[in-house]
């Protein structure tokens, strides 16, 4: 006898699953990965395996022996997390504090709220925000690139200054000239910089992000609308700062791409539709833009996107799509 199947809308299918999508975006990490190997050699590759290899198992044995659920690990969510908590990392971090991280980034920022497509906040910058408070000095004691090393024009040791630092100092002197002390544009680009392994390179991550959009694993309304706010922003700063850094260089510094491609972007803790995620990502740029001037810390992207994150529930609820057959009203 056959059954009537009653199911909610949508009734589309498509090539489309979390699996894919999350396999999409660890393909298109791989040109930064390849580029952090180079430059930091095996101190990366281990922080990444660890970070990895954490989130799995944490996850696995948290669904399996807390929540009593079969483990959803083959989704590769896991992987994804651990490899963006590691991009977000230095590449000599002590490894147990890789584990704290990853451990918050699935056990806090994930499964707490029952697991993947119910977290209100990215689960990796959870991790990475819980290890800079905590671990302030190991979290900004920078390595030199290895293979770069011929090539780095400001960077004389473990404690030297990445181009963020070096732009707030220029901002609270009020001195132009420390600007000089930064890397050309080209080796900005390039990756010839200190910094979380996944974030020195733009020219690789920009790679990654036309690889997603390309696939339409994401859309160009948020890491559009972030660029350009702080490129706007910096820009206004620049003219009427002393001190102020060059848009340019505001782009291609810091984690701006990783995070404006990688992580804002991602589906649970972002808008549903476009003009929410053009707000987000503006709201986003600013605060960057704001706390890399002003803020305690030089970089800002992973507390912006946090907030932000905080916010979508209420852009989601104020900013929906026309009901199919709803008529406009008088």
């Amino acid at each position: 006898m056959n059954q009537l199947i009653v199911s909610p809308a949508p009734h589309v299918h498509s090539k489309d699953s979390v699996r894919r999508n999350m396999l999409n975006v660890l393909i298109a990490l791989l040109p930064a990965f390849c580029v952090s190997l180079f430059a930091f050699g095996w101190g990366a590759l281990i922080v990444s395996a660890t970070s990895v290899a954490a989130c799995v198992l944490f996850e696995w044995l948290i669904a399996k022996f807390i929540m009593k659920e079969e483990p959803t690990i083959g989704d590769c969510s896991a992987i994804l997390t651990g490899l963006l908590l590691a991009f977000n990392l230095p590449s000599n971090l002590p490894l147990w504090i890789v584990i704290i991280g990853a451990f918050v980034a699935i056990a806090v920022g994930k499964m707490t709220f029952g697991g993947l497509g119910q977290n209100p906040f990215n689960p990796a910058l959870v991790g990475r925000v819980f290890l800079l408070i905590s671990f302030p000095v190991q979290m900004t004691t920078w390595p030199r690139p290895l293979g770069f090393h011929s090539a780095m024009p400001f960077v004389d040791a473990e404690t030297g200054a990445t181009p963020l630092a070096i732009m707030k100092q220029a901002v609270k002197a009020g001195d132009a000239s420390l600007l000089n002390q930064l890397p050309d544009l080209w080796h900005m680009a390039a990756g010839y910089l200190g910094g979380s392994f996944g974030e020195i390179s733009a020219i690789a991550l920009l790679i990654g992000g036309i690889w997603l959009l390309c696939t339409k694993t994401i859309t160009w309304h948020i890491p559009v609308s972030i660029l350009c706010t702080v490129a706007a922003f910096s820009g206004i700063l620049y003219l009427a700062l002393p001190g102020a850094a060059s848009p340019l260089q505001h782009l291609l510094t810091g984690g701006l791409l990783l995070g404006a491609i990688y992580m804002a972007t991602d589906y649970v803790t972002s808008p549903m539709t476009g003009w929410g995620q053009i707000i987000y990502g503006i709201g986003i740029g600013i605060i960057v833009v704001v706390i890399r001037t002003w803020g305690a810390y030089p970089e800002g992207m992973s507390f912006a996107i946090l907030i932000m994150n905080a916010v979508t529930p209420l852009l989601n609820m104020y900013i929906r799509p026309k009901r199919f057959g709803e008529k406009k009203k008088a």
